[in-house]
């Protein structure tokens, strides 16, 4: 969320900024609002000198012996017309908190101005697509046809975007998850950390999931409680309410966790396979930083990301997206893609945004270096997606006869070297 006093002192310059990314700011309203709220603190820090001054002949009158009724009288109603100006106050600060909880963070200065994924920008490509001297197929063929991935039972138990993994098609699942989690505490220096899986409406509305992007997530019925659209919501809310102390910065976690999203806006997109389903596993990364250190963070976030891909030697793209794409909650993001062909393209397998300190004030996540505490910003990115990662491990390793190669970095978590139909539970 946005700091009330900079918002108003750098209305126009920030609304310009934001209609980099579509959003036209209802300036008039904000005005009419912001005029109502001075006035009434005028009013009031009027009525208080004055009643201050009542104050002060009404002690003079009563040791001079006179009646001083009359003048209690317009203190009281001086008292009185204070409470209601406050009221007024209170309310119209509610209405600009309601205000700012809808409007997306401000594109920082180096994002690209954009209308859509068509503007983001390529900053860097690693690898080159595999040589195939056959037609390659996708996951959704190659799974099903191996015995390890099962859409029709998934569908029969819950229903549309659920898969089943089966036999070393749930042990690549699982192995890929330890190997993304060893890499990352033992080789990047994070702490893992496993969260509940169900959340607050606190804990989204400090992340910015909440109020605006409630029709994505699950709720569960009768209760406080939503499940984890992803980690970055219950880690991110593990210092909800606190200061930290500033020489511990950066702090760095990792987190697996299953989520859940509805993908009420996916709008048909990714309908086959297991690119965009209701559950998925993923591993997440999130940074706790001091404000000057945060866009060297970020890049570090990344590039940790993109280890795992190089490790997997998995060939892969990273683009900023440009204002018009970004989320949110992000002032810069870079979506690490990697390539799949069976789909003869790049698909999205991690998004590394920096949040600068727009979830830590929505959170209240404070740091203290000195005599002030300041609010901390935060970073997070996904790890990776593991069932995308499952996905381009099939396709990037398929073979011609159907089997698939396990990539060598995988292989002491499987104990096997390739992947075929004889190899599975019937």
């Amino acid at each position: 969320m946005h700091d009330l006093g900079a918002f108003r002192a750098n209305l126009d310059a920030i609304a310009a900024r934001l209609a980099t990314r579509g959003l036209t700011l209802p300036l008039d309203e904000f005005r009419a609002l912001d005029q109502r709220r001075r006035a009434a603190i005028t009013e009031s820090e009027t009525l208080r000198a004055e009643q201050n001054a009542m104050s002060r002949e009404i002690a003079r009158l009563r040791k001079e012996g006179v009646d001083t009724a009359e003048a209690q009288l317009r203190s009281r109603q001086a008292s009185d017309r204070i409470a209601e100006l406050s009221t007024q106050v209170e309310a119209v600060d509610a209405s600009f908190k309601e205000m700012l909880a809808g409007i997306p963070n401000v594109p920082h200065e180096s994002v690209p101005v954009g209308r859509s994924a068509d503007d983001n920008v390529e900053v860097r490509r690693v690898g080159e697509p595999f040589p195939m001297d056959f037609a390659p197929q996708a996951h959704w063929d190659l799974g099903p046809a191996l015995g390890i991935l099962d859409f029709d039972r998934a569908a029969k138990i819950t229903g549309a975007r659920f898969a089943v993994y089966m036999g070393l098609g749930a042990r690549l699942e699982r192995a890929l998850i330890n190997f993304m989690l060893d890499v990352h505490t033992e080789q990047h220096g994070y702490t893992e950390v496993l969260p509940p899986f169900v959340v607050n409406s606190a804990s989204l509305y400090g992340t910015g999931n909440l109020p605006k992007f409630g029709a994505d997530l699950f709720k569960l019925e009768n209760s406080d409680y939503w499940l984890i659209p992803t980690a970055e919501v219950p880690v991110t809310n593990l210092y909800r309410d606190e200061v930290l102390t500033g020489d511990k910065l950066p702090i760095k976690f990792c987190s697996f966790t299953s989520c859940f999203r509805s993908e009420a806006g996916s709008y048909g997109r990714d309908v086959r396979g297991i690119i965009r389903q209701h559950q998925f596993q993923k591993v997440e990364l999130v940074k706790f930083t001091r404000p000057e250190q945060s866009y060297e963070e970020h890049e570090k976030l990344t590039a940790d990301a993109e280890d795992i891909l190089r490790r997997l030697g998995l060939p892969f793209r990273t683009v900023v997206l440009c204002t018009g794409d970004m989320g949110f909650s992000s002032a810069k993001t870079y979506d690490i893609e990697v390539w799949l062909p069976g789909q003869n393209g790049y698909k999205e397998i991690s998004s590394c945004s920096n949040f600068e300190a727009f979830q830590a004030r929505r959170a209240n996540i404070r740091f203290k270096g000195g005599k002030k505490s300041e609010l901390v910003h935060t970073i997070n990115g996904s790890g990776l997606a593991v069932g995308r990662t499952w996905v381009a491990i099939l396709e990037n390793y398929q073979q011609s006869d159907g089997s698939i190669v396990i990539p060598e970095a995988l292989r002491p978590y499987l104990n096997a070297e390739r992947i075929t139909k004889q190899a599975q539970l019937t």
